[in-house]
């Protein structure tokens, strides 16, 4: 059981747990994009489990009334184990999404792993005519390339500043560097996208960029926020666009609470407040 201290950033731990969470978002007019916790398998038992477990959540999804898609990570369904078993894991998941009309994230990990992760995604974006969306991250300096090889392909972008922390010799390292190539990207996107621009992004001047280039190129797009974080400015802004809220479920979710808890101060004084009952 998740403790209340966990849960403002996890739905649960059970795939009913997130799509009741799911359904509360709905009243909202916020959309859901499930995540079953897990990562850096080096087996491929694990990897395989995780995305029969997916494919068992594509059929809950169908079968219930709440809006929404999956995000699945390479390193859980089997890229640390090897190209071959991921490439196979991530077929089947977007095979059996697509028979059930649900749509297909794939999350950006490690700059070394950007390579096989675009190539599955355009791969699996022309066989399902768009149904697949991908991860793309402001940080790292190919992004200007891999937005330009992505520009023409159905499906979806999800652009986000990153947050792992690559070498210097790939990657922006100043704050100011990340905001201002995010908003390069996201002109660019607006410019030369036919749509499918998603702004993963908590940032509100990011946010109001895009509303801007909305305005001025008529290019649709929507917002991706994660649980737990601005969930007020989500329902406001669910009034005018499209927005979706990543939830994360499942047993493993203290690594990702502590990494939610560590990344802004918000957010450790939320968990502090809880352990104090305030």
């Amino acid at each position: 059981m998740i403790p209340p201290i966990a849960s403002k950033f996890v739905a649960g731990e059970s795939p009913a747990e997130a799509l009741e969470h799911t359904r509360n978002l709905n009243d909202r007019n916020v959309k859901a994009i499930l995540n079953l916790l897990g990562e850096h398998y080096h087996e491929r038992a694990p990897a395989d489990e995780d995305a029969e477990a997916y494919i068992r959540l594509l059929e809950d999804i169908e079968t219930s009334d709440a809006d929404a898609c999956i995000s699945v990570k390479p390193s859980q369904v089997g890229l640390d184990v090897g190209e071959e078993v991921f490439r196979e894991n991530v077929e089947r998941i977007a095979d059996a999404a697509a028979e059930r009309d649900v749509f297909v994230w794939i999350d950006m990990e490690d700059h070394d792993t950007t390579d096989a992760t675009l190539d599955i995604f355009e791969k699996l974006t022309q066989k399902h005519e768009g149904g697949v969306g991908i991860c793309v991250q402001a940080n790292l300096k190919r992004t200007e390339d891999d937005l330009k090889r992505l520009a023409d392909l159905p499906g979806k972008v999800r652009l986000v500043k990153g947050a792992y922390d690559p070498p210097a010799e790939i990657a922006l390292k100043e704050k100011s560097a990340v905001n201002a190539a995010y908003k390069e990207y996201l002109q660019f996107m607006f410019e030369e996208f036919e749509g499918g621009i998603a702004v993963g992004s908590h940032d509100p001047e990011m946010i109001a960029y895009a509303e801007e280039l909305h305005d001025e190129y008529g290019t649709d797009f929507e917002v991706q926020m994660l649980m737990g974080v601005r969930e007020d400015a989500q329902t406001d802004l669910a009034d005018e666009y499209e927005v979706w809220q990543y939830v994360p479920y499942g047993d493993k979710w203290l690594s990702y609470f502590y990494r939610r808890v560590m990344e802004r101060k918000e957010n450790l004084l939320f968990a502090v407040r809880a352990v104090l009952g305030r």
